[in-house]
């Protein structure tokens, strides 16, 4: 299970997006997974599969706190348990389980960790900002067609900016004949960080890689607070679920999250030109490919990639 991307937890979308009374069916790494709210409203997450004859639960009703199989109405708590198999009062339900993944709801954003189980060995890390209750966030989700790995390394990529992005953010890193860009990494427990000065002079954005598929950009605000993360999604081998997503202080109200959506999409728009020609679609080992010095923060992802998720699998559950 979760082959490549297994034993990591991933953000996969704001808590908001799931509803109280609807399953939210997602892809994730080849994996089908269901969300949906138990009788309490918290968050589960099952593979989406009925274990009876394999049909995708998210196809059917949330009842009661628990997602019914659209075939033949067996239902399935959060922790996975049967709860009901019509027509057979005397099933043995303790044996009919679906099967449970962990998820949690922390700082406004839905994280599911790609093994299943209830319990993980660890728990999401939550940058500091999202530890505030004084913001505002909202997201946005885009398709690409290309390899996550591909969609990861171009967002701690920062030579792009003045080229796929001239309509756009350009200036964010600005370009004049002649000019040395300089790039610093400096590793954190969660992956690391990202500084640039141009012929000497720092610039004043930072950029954060967050293991295993999250970029968080900070953006200067002056005494605001404006900063930016987009989680790369493996959907499977050749697509990718981009959630974009906003973090500000300012301009709170949901009426101007349409505002930040459209100038990101636009942004997303760009660079998916560009990432969907990538070739192979998968990021090579280093050396089949010409680098540079200014290509360190993506050379240190793929490094990442390597050693800790391309060969990662999840074990399927006893049935």
């Amino acid at each position: 299970m979760f082959r490549g991307f297994a034993h990591v937890w991933t953000i996969v979308g704001l808590d908001r997006d799931l509803k109280r009374r609807a399953a939210l069916p997602l892809q994730v790494a080849g994996e089908r997974v269901v969300l949906f709210r138990d009788g309490q409203g918290r968050a589960c997450a099952l593979v989406d599969r009925c274990p009876h004859r394999g049909v995708r639960l998210s196809l059917g009703k949330v009842q009661d706190g628990c997602i019914e199989c659209p075939f033949h109405g067996w239902r399935f708590a959060g922790d996975g348990s049967n709860q009901l198999v019509p027509w057979n009062p005397d099933a043995r339900r303790e044996r009919l389980g679906a099967t449970p993944l962990p998820v949690r709801e922390r700082a406004g954003l839905l994280w599911l960790y790609t093994a299943p189980g209830l319990a993980a060995p660890s728990e999401p890390d939550i940058p500091d900002v999202l530890q505030r209750d004084d913001l505002s966030l909202s997201g946005f989700t885009m398709i690409f067609d290309a390899h996550w790995t591909r969609v990861m390394e171009n967002s701690l990529d920062w030579p792009h900016l003045p080229f796929v992005h001239q309509r756009t953010i350009r200036d964010a890193l600005p370009l004049r004949p002649g000019s040395r860009l300089d790039i610093s990494w400096e590793d954190r427990p969660w992956g690391g960080r990202t500084t640039t000065a141009i012929d000497g002079v720092a610039q004043p954005i930072t950029l954060d890689y967050r293991f295993p598929n999250t970029m968080h950009l900070h953006l200067p605000a002056g005494k605001r607070i404006f900063e930016l993360m987009l989680t790369a999604l493996p959907v499977d081998d050749t697509t990718t679920r981009v959630l974009m997503v906003t973090i500000r202080d300012f301009l709170r109200s949901r009426l101007f999250d349409l505002y930040f959506e459209a100038g990101g999409r636009k942004i997303g728009g760009e660079d998916r030109a560009v990432i969907e020609t990538s070739s192979p679609r998968e990021v090579p080992p280093a050396g089949d490919e010409r680098s540079v010095r200014t290509d360190e923060p993506t050379l240190r992802f793929r490094k990442v990639y390597r050693d800790r998720l391309m060969d990662s699998i999840a074990g399927e559950p006893d049935r």
